[in-house]
Formats: C-alpha cells, structure tokens, sequence
C-alpha cells in the first residue's frame, strides 16, 4: 500500500525540474514564445530544404533566441537578473524579427519556385503575424512600465 503522506507529496527532481509551469505554459507570453519558437523552427527545417537555403541563418537565430527567452522567463531568470531591461530585449528581438521574417517571406516566395521556399514563404508571413503581435503586446507593457517610472520625474512632482 502508498503512503498516504507520499500522494501530495512533489515528485522528485530531475528531469521535470527542467520543464516549464503550466502557469508559464498558459499565459499569453507562455504561448507567443512557445508559438514564435515552432514556427522558426519549421521556417528553419523548411529552408534546409529548398532552394532558398541562404536564408537559413535567420530562422536559426530567432529559434535559438525564442527559447532562450522562453527558458528563462520559464525559470524566472528576468526576476533574478535585474541588470538585463527584459521587456525591452524582448521588444528590440520581436521588431527585428518580424521585419526580417516580411522581408525573406516575400524573397522566397518570389525569387524561388520550389515547393518548400513558398512553405517557408507562407510561414514566413505567419510568423510575421506573430512576432508583430508579440511587440505590440510587449510595447503596450513598456508603456505602461514607463509611465510608472515617470512618475518619479521633476515634472510628476512639479504638479503635486
């Protein structure tokens, strides 16, 4: 028979200690990281495959780094490192990104006929889509985070 006292009790750290929460996992930041890292992945895979493999790097780099930020608000790095502005790195990789992402979408799906340039073309624009939402999120929240700080102004204390 189980222990009773067992049944509640957390499992034991290992691998599981390495996954995300699903707090993380349901937030929205949770899944526009989650979304952005897929389809880099799949624009990646897609340019190994076609003609259009010069464009390759990109995809690559904007994976890697779509993880590691997934990661590390996952592990809750942005709270343990002050000295990084997070939203601001985030908004800077999600601007660039999507600018990047139009401009090789509409290469490959113009300069070359094959069949995975124009998927990775189509997916291309999705991630477009994606990115350009995630920096508007991401900018509504430096927004709000500046008007916060601006409080602390000589002109915010100039009015009181």
């Amino acid at each position: 028979m189980e222990d009773p006292e067992s049944e509640g009790a957390a499992p034991p750290p290992g691998l599981s200690s390495l996954l995300p929460s699903r707090e993380f996992l349901r937030s929205r930041k949770g899944q526009l990281l989650l979304a952005e890292s897929v389809l880099s992945f799949i624009i990646f895979i897609c340019y190994i495959a076609s003609l259009a493999a010069s464009f390759m790097m990109a995809p690559l780099l904007e994976f890697l780094l779509a993880l590691f930020l997934f990661f590390a608000y996952a592990s809750k790095l942005n709270e343990k490192f002050k000295g990084v502005h997070w939203p601001l790195a985030d908004f800077l990789r999600c601007v660039t990104a999507a600018i990047i992402y139009f401009a090789i979408s509409i290469a490959a799906v113009s300069k070359y006929s094959d069949g995975a340039s124009k998927a990775a073309g189509v997916f291309g624009f999705a991630a477009t889509i994606v990115f350009a939402f995630d920096f508007y999120i991401t900018f509504n929240d430096l927004v709000t985070f500046l008007k916060q700080g601006s409080s602390d102004s000589p002109e915010g204390r100039k009015t009181e």
